[in-house]
C-alpha cells in the first residue's frame, strides 16, 4: 500500500497527470494510483511493449466512476506533435515509456534510442513548452555500469555496458540542462532497480527474471541461470516505485528538487536465492515443482555482476522509504500471477 498520509495529500488537491507509457507494466501500476486517489491522468502509449489487458486490469480495479477521470491517446513519444498534445494542461509528468530491454538494446540500438533518447527530449521540450510543474522520469541503475562500488551511490557512475545504459545517462544529462536558467524545468530522475510485480509481462525474450521464472514453474518447466547464480541483484517492488514516483512530483522540499535518486529496497538478493524463494512460493501451488533446480547458462553480455542502492539520498529528500521487501513484494506478486497467467 502507498502511503495512507501521500494518499490524502494527493485526494486534497486533484490536479491533472500524464503518464508515458500508461498501457506498461510500471505505468498501469501509477495509473491505478492515481485514479484510486481522485487525480485525472492523461496517458499516451504505442503499445510496442504495453498492453490493452493492463488498461482493462486498471479499469476493473478501480471502477467505473474513477475510470472516467482517465484520457488516453494512442501515440508516440518519438512524434513531437504526440507529446504536445498530452502535456497541455497537465501539471505533473510521469514519464515511463521507454523500450527497457539490455539485451534487446544490444539487438536493437536505433529502436532503443529512438524511444528513450529521441523520445525523452521530445518530452522534456513539450513538458516546458506546456509550463509542466514537475518532470519526474524514469532511469535506470544502469547508468552505474561498470562502477562496482557497493552500495551504489547517486554521485558515482561507471562507463555504460549496453546501449539501453547509454540512453538513460544521457537522458539524465539532458534532464540537468533542462533544469538551468534558459528552460528552468523542474525535474526529478529516479534510478529504478530491478522492478518487479503485477501487470509485469512474463513472455518474450527480454521478459524480467521474476515473472517470467514465476510462468516457467507455473507450466512445470525448468528456469535457465545466467551465470553462476551468484550474480546479485537489488529487486524492488512496485509499489515501492508507485510511491517514489508521487513523491518526487508532488514534494514541497526545494532541495529535492533538479535532483537524481536511486529507488531500490536496498539489500542484494543473489539469482540462486532468489530462484529458491520464488521455487518455494511456486511449490505452494505446483507442488510437483518443489526439487526443480535451474539450468545454468552463459553469462549474458552487458550484464552488471552486482547492484544494491543506497536509498540514503531518497530517503532525506524525498521522504522515501520502502513499504515492500522482496518477500513481501513476491508475495504479492506470486498471488496475482498465479490468478493471471494464462488467462
Amino acid at each position: 500500500m502507498i502511503y495512507d498520509e501521500l494518499k490524502e495529500r494527493l485526494k486534497s488537491d486533484p490536479r491533472e497527470w500524464l503518464v508515458t507509457g500508461v498501457a506498461g507494466f510500471i505505468g498501469s501500476n501509477l495509473l491505478e494510483a492515481l485514479l484510486k486517489s481522485g487525480q485525472l491522468v492523461m496517458g499516451i502509449d504505442n503499445f510496442s511493449t504495453g498492453f490493452r489487458e493492463n488498461l482493462e486490469s486498471v479499469r476493473a480495479a478501480v471502477g467505473e466512476s474513477s475510470w472516467e477521470r482517465f484520457k488516453f491517446k494512442e501515440g508516440d513519444i518519438a512524434d513531437p506533435s504526440s507529446c504536445k498534445e498530452v502535456c497541455r494542461g497537465v501539471a505533473y509528468v510521469l514519464h515511463q515509456a521507454a523500450i527497457g530491454s539490455v539485451p534487446r538494446s544490444f539487438e536493437q540500438p536505433v529502436d532503443a534510442n529512438r524511444a528513450n533518447l529521441d523520445g525523452f527530449l521530445n518530452m522534456l521540450v513539450a513538458s516546458r513548452e506546456s509550463g509542466v510543474r514537475r518532470f519526474v522520469y524514469a532511469s535506470s541503475s544502469s547508468v552505474y555500469g561498470n562502477d562496482e562500488t557497493l552500495p551504489k551511490v547517486e554521485e558515482r557512475t561507471g562507463d555504460p555496458l549496453s546501449p539501453y545504459a547509454v540512453t538513460k545517462q544521457a537522458g539524465e544529462l539532458y534532464a540537468k540542462v533542462f533544469a538551468q536558467d534558459y528552460y528552468r524545468l523542474a525535474n526529478i530522475g529516479l534510478r529504478y532497480f530491478n522492478v518487479f510485480g503485477p501487470r509485469q509481462n512474463p513472455g518474450g525474450a527480454y521478459a524480467a527474471v521474476i515473472p517470467k521464472w514465476i510462468d516457467l514453474l507455473l507450466k512445470k518447466k525448468r528456469c535457465t541461470v545466467f551465470g553462476d547464480g551468484e550474480t546479485s541483484r537489488d529487486f524492488c517492488y512496485v509499489e515501492n516505485i508507485v510511491q517514489a514516483n508521487l513523491l518526487a512530483a508532488i514534494t514541497g522540499n526545494e532541495r529535492a528538487v533538479n535532483q537524481v535518486y536511486n529507488i531500490g529496497y536496498g539489500r542484494r538478493t543473489t539469482l540462486n536465492q532468489l530462484y529458491s524463494a520464488i521455487r518455494d512460493g511456486v511449490a505452494g501451488y505446483a507442488p510437483e515443482v518443489a526439487g526443480f533446480e535451474p539450468i545454468y547458462s552463459d553469462f549474458r553480455r552487458g550484464d552488471i555482476r552486482h547492484t544494491e542502492a543506497d536509498v540514503g539520498k531518497a530517503e532525506r529528500l524525498l521522504g522515501y522509504h520502502p513499504s515492500h521487501s522482496l518477500e513481501q513484494g513476491l508475495a504479492e506478486a506470486m498471488a496475482w500471477f498465479v490468478n493471471n497467467l494464462g488467462k
